[in-house]
């Protein structure tokens, strides 16, 4: 796994989050547990597996408007992943294989994207707000 992505989530144990409920707000961690066996992601109120349609609506989609990406969902996701994977030049069995697929058909044929070169530079220019 790439550093950067390691040292984010070892920075979540120290974060902490505001919920309000009413008139009333508590104060939770993150993370409630970090040891080795223990999920990344987990619900705040109880360190329980986080629903998929909970973390896109809650966290994906809210970091997405700000950063002026109007529409993201898991595809999304997922079609960029193989895209910048292929823009990168990685090996198709590698990509096929970071994606999970049996065959590289389904990799090639319906996750990767032709973007012209209008489109990678507009790419760039947003990672670079990222970074």
């Amino acid at each position: 796994m790439n550093q950067k992505v390691i040292e984010r989530i070892n920075r979540l144990r120290t974060l902490t989050v505001d919920v309000r409920a009413g008139n009333a707000s508590r104060h939770y961690r993150v993370v409630k547990s970090d040891g080795p066996e223990d999920l990344v992601f987990q619900s705040v109120r109880g360190g329980r597996p986080m629903r998929d349609n909970n973390i896109l609506s809650r966290h994906i989609k809210p970091a997405a408007r700000t950063l002026g990406i109007p529409w993201v969902n898991w595809l999304v996701l997922r079609r960029s992943y193989a895209t910048w994977l292929r823009m990168v030049g990685t090996d198709p069995r590698d990509r096929q294989s970071l994606m999970r697929h049996s065959r590289f058909t389904t990799t090639a044929e319906v996750y990767e994207q032709d973007l012209p070169e209008s489109q990678l530079e507009a790419v760039e220019k947003q990672g670079r707000l990222v970074n």
